[in-house]
Formats: structure tokens, sequence, C-alpha cells
């Protein structure tokens, strides 16, 4: 069956997916510029194995992302009428495979409280955000954010000293205090038995004899991501598997400072093929990521088409020059402190959009307003939604009744304004729209749903925009994308390859329209 082509590079000739999948070569490698289906092309060689009769259980898809890999599974699950649970358990991370074959436990994993106790313990405080850091996939596993445990982290990754990573790091604490850290870190973790999420990688890397299985074939996504730590697991596979394949993009490695080595992936020996053609960048867009991609020197040299649609690149000076009425949007920016004026700006527009994990108006909110103005037309709400709309009322019998905000109903119970007015203490009447009857409301929330209104913005729609950086965007793509110019100036002090990747891959989200917007200072800025 011919699934899907597959074009050769260096003068090969083109050959049909199912030749791929009956190559002899143990270890296969597939380039995939951006929009050209890397990924689908590995789902479709597991499409491939499932249809040849290869038990799910031998099969291993391993992805960078949890993301990809649930999709793989369920994708998988769906064709074949297979339990994604039971029959694809090898559909994982790289770090929730090591996790499940290594048979580790939850208490056996760092948590958030284990940070603070150590802090405690150094007198320095090392979780400097509220919420969890990392929350591993399938587990509770837990990271610090502070610098220098990251610092630690990150040597592991490289496997380097970690006094080779502080030399080649801009750390501001001295060589003392990082070294301190680093052995009472360690101490706390061997004295209460326990393992952050870099100790799982590195235990299962020295342990894939005893505990790895063998698979008929194993697929590896996203490769280009893979730090050195992790390749020794990737390796470690392909020892334990009959056929593996490797898909990924140099030119899209942007996480080397997170430890990513990308010469392994350029490097890796076996058959190669590249995907040629783009299914997302028309021509226009295509020019300007050829020219990007033109100057980056290491680099895996392949052919890469457009789609026949020419779209457009237009060069703008503010945000409020492109018309975000319609289509969906990526606004990419190349640090994340530079996404907060931006915010302002939709806000005031009044736009909805969404910034990653986090929708510039909350579900709470959104459900409370539409909710009010729900009962104010006669109908009946959920439990929930009455919920949400007293969290926006003083309970001091002003809008309800003092004793009255929590409301002591089954969840299946239905409200209609008399029905809370009556017996749940609302003082708030059908005379009050949303704002006057929702007192407690923030004055900038109140401000923000105005001009969402004004503009005829419905709060339970999915966003059209996407307000992110480009290292959070990638994998991503929209219609429209405008992409900021600037550069942090840490960026700018250490520019190199990885800066013309960062650039490339923000280009490469657009599928119609690319707005380049310039920068407000041009020796902080990235020329495109």
């Amino acid at each position: 069956m011919l699934l899907k082509c597959l074009p050769q590079i260096s003068g090969k000739i083109r050959t049909p997916l199912s030749d791929v999948w009956i190559t002899r070569l143990k270890m296969f490698r597939i380039f995939g510029p951006p929009g050209t289906g890397k990924t689908t092309t590995l789902l479709n060689l597991v499409d491939q194995a499932l249809a040849d009769e290869v038990p799910p259980n031998q099969i291993a898809f391993l992805s960078f992302t949890k993301k990809a890999a649930t999709e793989a599974r369920d994708r998988a699950a769906k064709r074949f009428n297979l339990d994604a649970e039971q029959d694809l358990v090898y559909f994982r991370t790289l770090h929730s495979l090591s996790y499940r074959l290594l048979g580790l436990r939850k208490d056996q994993q760092m948590e958030i409280s284990h940070f603070h106790e150590l802090s405690k313990h150094l007198g320095i405080e090392l979780v400097r955000s509220k919420k969890e850091p990392f929350v591993g996939d399938g587990t509770t596993l837990s990271s610090s954010d502070h610098p220098i445990l990251s610092l630690i982290n990150l040597a592991r990754l490289r496997k380097v000293s970690v006094r080779a990573q502080y030399d080649q790091s801009h750390l501001d604490n001295v060589w003392e205090e990082v070294s301190y850290v680093a052995r009472a870190y360690h101490k706390y973790k061997k004295a209460n038995g326990l393992l952050d999420y870099t100790d799982t990688l590195v235990m299962f890397a020295e342990n894939m004899a005893d505990h790895c299985p063998r698979f008929k074939v194993c697929f590896l996504d996203e490769a280009q991501d893979l730090s050195p730590l992790q390749w020794d697991i990737a390796h470690g596979l392909d020892k334990h598997s009959e056929k593996m394949y490797c898909a990924g993009d140099d030119d899209q490695a942007i996480y080397r400072w997170a430890g990513a080595d990308i010469n392994q992936f350029i490097h890796l020996p076996g058959g190669t093929e590249t995907l040629e053609q783009s299914y997302r960048i028309p021509r226009s867009v295509h020019t300007v990521a050829d020219k990007i991609v033109s100057r980056i020197t290491d680099r895996y040299p392949k052919r890469y088409l457009p789609r026949q649609e020419k779209g457009t690149v237009e060069r703008i000076y503010d945000l409020s020059e492109a018309d975000l009425s319609h289509g969906s949007w990526l606004i990419l920016t190349q640090a994340n402190y530079m996404l907060d004026p931006l915010d302002t700006t939709l806000r005031s527009m009044g736009y909805l959009f969404e910034r990653p994990r986090q929708r510039s108006i909350s579900e709470k909110l959104s459900e409370a307003v539409n909710g009010w103005e729900t009962l104010r037309k006669g109908n009946e709400v959920s439990l929930h939604t009455a919920q949400c709309i007293y969290a926006y009322m003083s309970g001091n019998g002003v809008r309800v009744n003092r004793g009255h905000k929590k409301i002591l109903e089954d969840d299946t119970t239905m409200f209609t304004l008399e029905k809370l007015q009556k017996q749940h203490g609302l003082v708030a009447s059908a005379d009050q729209i949303w704002h006057e009857a929702m007192d407690r409301l923030p004055d900038a929330d109140r401000a923000y749903i105005v001009a969402l209104l004004r503009r005829g913005e419905k709060f339970n729609a999915e966003p059209r925009i996407r307000l992110s950086t480009i290292h959070q965007a990638k994998g991503g793509e929209a219609d429209n994308v405008v992409l900021f110019s600037d550069l942090a100036p840490a960026a700018a002090l250490d520019f190199d390859n990885d800066t013309h990747r960062v650039f490339y891959v923000g280009v490469t989200r657009a599928r119609q329209n690319l707005y380049i917007v310039e920068p407000e200072n041009l020796h902080l800025s990235y020329l495109i």
C-alpha cells in the first residue's frame, strides 16, 4: 500500500513509504522541514506496522512532548480498534517510558514540598514560582525553577561536570554557592531515597539491558531536541529494536540552550529520507525562510519546496497595523517579557486571545458574565455557573446576604434568578446588568469585557489569536503570523546559529500571511 511518498536527496530515487517500511536498514532517519508532515509520516509508518500485524506491544513511539505521543497512540487505537492504555503502552515520552519500565513509584519522586524542605535546610529559596514548575508525564514529578538547580540539571543532561557547565554559563552566583547547593541537593535526594526528572533518565540509560523489552520497531519524533543523555537512551532503544525510525529537522533545533545535541541527529548512521514538500508555507514566506536558513552554517543540506500559493509578507511598525478581525493568528516574540505589552494592547483593542496555558479571559469570569445575563433573561443556570456568579459578588448583604455565598445544593440542581433570590440569599436584581451585579469584578477586567463586547467577541469561543514566544509556538501554525524582530539583550550579545534557527521557526509558522514588525532598536534586533 502506497501511503505517502518520501522524497530523497543526494540524487536518490524517490521511494514509496511502503518501500521505506520494508527496507533492510536497521536505522532510518527522516528529515522533515516545517510543514512537510514528519510526524504524520511516522504515524503512517505506525499504521504500516500494525497492518503488517506487528503486535502493538512491540511498537514503541517516543516523542519529545506528551502531546505528540498521545496523538500517535490515539490515532493508532482508533484506526485498528485497540485499547490505547492497554495495547499501546509504549507510546510515550522518553521520561515516561523510563519511569514506567523502571517500575518507579510516586513516593520516590521529588515533589514541590521536598524543594521547600531543602530550601529551609539551605537557607536559599529554591522555588521561585507558586505553581509547580514541572509536572512529569504520567507522574507528579517536580523540578525547581531556581537557576542553580537548573544549571545542575543541564550539566547532567549534557553529560558534563557541574563546574564545566558553570564556567560556560552567565550565572551570577559564585562557584562556591553553586558547589554547595549541588552537594546538598545530591545528599538530600540520597538520604531520602528520592529521584528527580533527570535521575530517572540516568537510571534508565544505565540499566536498559535489565529493563528495556525487545521491540519490532521503534519510532522517535523530534529527534533534533534530544540531549546527550536522552541520546544514550535512544541508542539503547536502537539496540533493543529490529528497526528504528528517527524524525526531526536540524534547522528547527532551538533547544540547544536546554541541552539538545543536534549533531547526533545530523550524523546518525543508516538510511536517510528528506520530506521536501511543505503543506504549510506559501512562496512569499518560503523566500524569507530560505534567506534565514542560508545563514545557518552547521546544517544538513536539504531541498525544501513551498506551496503554490503566493501568500504575502508585509513589514509593519506596530501591531495595530495588522487587521486581526479574521482568521487565525500567531503573534510571536523572541523573549517572554516582550509579550506583556502586547497583552495590554490586545486587551485595549478588545480581542479575545490566549497565551500558553492561559486565556485572556478566564473560564470562570466568562461563565459568570454569560450566566448572569442568562438569569436576567429568565433562563436557568447550573450550580457551577451560579457559584461563578457569586464569586464576583459581595457577601455582605449588598449583592448576596451574609451566610449565602456558598450554595449548598446538589451538582445536578438548576437555578433561576427567582430561586437564587428566595432560597440562596441573592440580593442583586434583574434590573442590574453584569457589571452592576458583580460588584467585586476588578476594574481592569470590567474594561476588557466592555472592549470585547464592543467588538462582538464571544467569551466562550475558541480564541483565534495566540500570543506566544517562538519557542512555545514550535510545532504550531496559523493563517497569519506577526513576528517581532526584537532581541533580548542576552540574545544580541550571544548571537549565533541558534538565533537564526529561532527566527526560521517563527517565520515558518505562517500558512498565508507573514507580518514582520520592525524593531524599536536596530542594535537589539534580528535582521529579517
